[in-house]
């Protein structure tokens, strides 16, 4: 199976499949995708699209995102659900070089579960749906946003926390692309020090601080989020090998 999926203008779309977990399954295969921005597909890339047969987007930008950028092209059958999940943006000021950019990373997506608890509910329940897959969820870069729920998915099916912080950090081979997409569009523009970086550190820091905070991942979805036993029975069921 092939993890990496190639467009043209899309540099971020990937499976996430594979993925062992505890029990001693696996994650199904084109089942579950991440992505950066969908806005980009056109021509060959829109053909690759429709080839995964995707049934659900979801989309986790700021609606002024997705108006700026574009979003998904309306297909026949397509669910799209704009869910944002960032409610405080991003404070470039309370980076710390000192602290590292995987620190300044983990508290942001710390922040975001606390301020999207709506939403990622309904991104959850969306995923744990059989008849929601094949699902895509991205963001703009399909590192951050996308990384947190894919990472609170992972644990939900019992996958190592060493294999969700790998499956997070591969978005570092997308990094120099987006970095030459941003300087075209931005000639004039500054960077922060960590755009487009995924280091394994901040996956790792927010795992450990949201279990810190709430016991465990599982507990977090349940009772944060108010996911119920059967939509996590039902996810388990269609995103895992029997």
């Amino acid at each position: 199976m092939i993890r990496h999926i190639k467009f043209a203008n899309i540099h971020n779309f990937r499976d996430v499949g594979g993925y062992a977990t505890a029990d001693g399954r696996s994650v199904r295969w084109q089942r579950l995708y991440r992505a950066d921005s969908l806005g980009w597909l056109a021509g060959e890339d829109l053909d690759t699209f429709r080839a995964l047969r995707v049934r659900t987007v979801i989309d986790l930008r700021n609606p002024f995102e997705a108006e700026k950028y574009g979003r998904v092209p309306e297909e026949h059958g397509l669910a799209y659900h704009n869910l944002p999940i960032e409610g405080r943006r991003w404070d470039f000021a309370l980076y710390e070089e000192d602290r590292g950019v995987a620190r300044y990373l983990a508290d942001r997506y710390l922040e975001v579960t606390e301020d999207g608890v709506a939403n990622l509910r309904t991104a959850m329940e969306t995923i744990c749906r059989a008849d929601s897959a094949p699902v895509v969820v991205h963001c703009a870069a399909g590192k951050d946003r996308t990384g947190l729920l894919l990472a609170i998915v992972l644990s939900l099916l019992g996958v190592a926390e060493d294999d969700i912080v790998a499956d997070y950090a591969l978005t570092g081979l997308a990094t120099d692309r987006f970095i030459a997409d941003w300087t075209a569009r931005h000639p004039d523009g500054t960077l922060w020090p960590g755009f487009g970086l995924a280091p394994a550190e901040a996956m790792r820091l927010f795992l450990t601080d949201l279990r810190a905070r709430h016991n465990s991942i599982e507990s977090y979805a349940t009772k944060t989020l108010g996911l119920g036993a059967d939509p996590i029975t039902e996810l388990r069921r269609h995103l895992l090998t029997n």
